[in-house]
């Protein structure tokens, strides 16, 4: 598996996007696009690329924040 790296834009730009469903208008938004790869950008930012997690990575990160349990 290739190492977490910030991609360059045409790789961003052919993924599905959505905002993180805790993403308000006034705050910092954050874009995720899931798949085998999971992908987080800013959404103010978007030129500025994206980081990619292998999706196991990225839902173990998601229960930690949320602090559940394995």
């Amino acid at each position: 598996m290739p190492e977490n790296r910030i991609a360059s834009r045409p790789l961003t730009t052919v993924r599905q996007w959505h905002t993180a469903s805790y993403t308000h208008e006034q705050s910092a938004c954050v874009e995720v696009s899931e798949g085998p790869v999971t992908g987080i950008r800013d959404s103010k930012n978007r030129d500025l690329g994206a980081l990619f997690f292998p999706a196991d990575e990225w839902a173990a990160f998601v229960r930690a924040a949320r602090g559940e349990r394995l």
